[in-house]
């Protein structure tokens, strides 16, 4: 493939921006929320959004685009190698909790925010959703974080 080494510094670059972002979102959230502080929360709520969309989503299309497309081809079929398939399947995994349940969550959490943000209380509803946002967070970067094993060890 011509131009290997680009593709694979772009795929690199969204693995960073992708990683980087997810987990120090996930660290700065969850230490504006023990604050209590309405307005510390709903600022850093969204951030959450600004920082997925800007971050979290170019960094995935980045690692899909190049690996799908330029780079699974180096190595052959994704469905015939193991290490390949594994790491295609946990970031699709990651993918469709991200776009069926912390997507979701998030836009729910902005919208409480902006009503809550010069009041005193957070309503009880943000924290439940904040709690689903960490158990599905935490596994939604588990995956991705085991496919970096993947990719990186290439086991057999």
């Amino acid at each position: 493939m011509e131009n290997y080494l680009l593709v694979k510094s772009l795929h690199i670059f969204g693995a960073v921006l992708f990683l980087g972002n997810i987990i120090v979102t996930a660290l700065w959230k969850v230490m504006a929320d023990r604050t209590r502080n309405p307005a510390i929360v709903a600022y850093s709520q969204r951030l959450v959004t600004i920082t997925d969309f800007a971050f979290t989503a170019i960094g995935a299309a980045l690692i899909f685009v190049t690996g799908r497309y330029f780079l699974a081809e180096h190595f052959g079929e994704i469905s015939e190698i193991s290490w390949l398939s594994w790491g295609y399947w946990l970031f699709i995994a990651s993918g469709v909790l991200w776009i069926t349940v912390l997507v979701p969550v998030q836009i729910m959490q902005a919208k409480l925010a902006k009503e809550f943000e010069n009041k005193d209380e957070i309503p009880g509803r943000y924290w439940i959703l904040s709690k689903v946002w960490v158990v599905v967070g935490i596994v939604a970067t588990v995956l991705p974080l085991a496919n970096l094993y993947f990719m990186v060890f290439k086991p057999t």
